[in-house]
């Protein structure tokens, strides 16, 4: 049997953000109607927690499609070579189980993940909803900026890092790539001073984002943190703020910015109003006034990496693109 690789630029360039928006509306759909079946990701942490590996398997029916993405995560990679998350996607078709393609797994998640935030955004920020502030300045910042400005007119837009010279570079390097105007800030808290959006993209396992700096009517999209122990937002902040998840099973279980006020008895399981993919179906009300405070806090899914890897491999077929491998699966004959 022939599968198909398909390498970093390539996932790029078949995977555009304004088509991956629309993918994962389709997937977060899909998930709510019960179309999709996704067990917990299974994590394996190294000693000294280095770095994990991680593997996220699922199902699509509406796509006949199964894969499963398996990824390292190593966020001292930062100022390397390497990207923090690295690995592959593989897509099997449903029929008899055929491996299709191996793609890279790094742009897909981070495609993906800012593409959904872009679900988020469009869903349950304010209309007029044009300042937006950044906390981070990595991979994900600038899939999130992207993705910001494609789903709503932006009016300004500031970053901040932990690392004040990579938020100089950053707001260069992306002023130049969108053709907008960011400032960097020297604080997370002059960052989102009366923002009406805010990105939490950084790997800081404490709180940088407080309740108290949050503006009336503000949309936040917290992506960073992805494991029980790791939080971005501190318990105010959640409180205050109506809580969407991507999946309430991964949040009750993995999403720290989640379970940390939780088990300082502040909030409740039912302090998350609803998954996405519910809102999108309109089962679930999203915004309901404007001077509401709507959280999205994201864990990433791997039905999400199924539909790019889908969307991808679908593409790379018609234009042609990536290698073909003879790498086996067909039946052998005893001798």
């Amino acid at each position: 049997m022939k599968i198909l690789i398909i390498n970093q630029p390539e996932v790029a360039r078949l995977l555009p953000m304004g088509e991956c928006i629309a993918a994962m509306e389709e997937a977060l759909k899909a998930l709510a109607r019960g179309e999709a079946l996704l067990p917990l990701r299974q994590v394996v942490i190294l000693p000294g927690n280095v770095g994990a590996l991680a593997a996220m398997p699922a199902y699509a029916e509406t796509l006949e499609a199964i894969g499963v993405k398996v990824i390292t995560v190593f966020p001292g990679n930062r100022g390397t070579e390497y990207d923090s998350h690295q690995g592959a996607v593989l897509l099997f078709e449903a029929g008899h189980g055929s491996l299709k393609a191996i793609m890279d797994a790094s742009e897909v998640t981070a495609i993906r993940t800012a593409a959904v935030s872009g679900v988020a955004t469009r869903l349950l920020a304010r209309p007029e909803a044009g300042d937006l502030a950044i906390l981070g300045s990595g991979v994900q910042a600038r899939t999130h900026l992207e993705a910001m400005l494609i789903v709503r007119s932006l009016k300004r837009i500031r970053v901040w890092s932990p690392t004040p010279d990579h938020a100089k570079a950053f707001a260069e390097r992306e002023s130049k790539r969108h053709a907008v105007e960011i400032e960097p800030m020297g604080s997370t808290r002059g960052t989102v001073k009366d923002a009406d959006l805010i990105c939490t993209t950084t790997s800081s396992r404490e709180p940088v984002l407080k309740g108290e700096w949050l503006a009336p009517g503000a949309h936040i999209n917290a992506v960073g943190a992805s494991v029980k122990s790791a939080r971005e937002l501190d318990t105010a902040a959640v409180k205050k703020a109506c809580l969407f998840v991507d999946r309430r099973e991964s949040a009750l279980n993995e999403a720290g910015d989640f379970l940390i006020p939780k088990a300082e008895r502040v909030i409740g399981d039912d302090h998350i109003r609803g998954e996405i993919g519910e809102v999108l179906l309109d089962r679930v009300p999203g915004r309901t006034s404007p001077q509401e405070i709507t959280l999205f806090k994201s864990l990433g899914l791997a039905v999400e990496d199924l539909a790019s890897a889908h969307l991808i491999y679908t593409k790379a077929v018609e234009f042609n693109v990536g290698v073909w491998v003879e790498l086996g699966g067909g039946r052998r004959e005893a001798h």
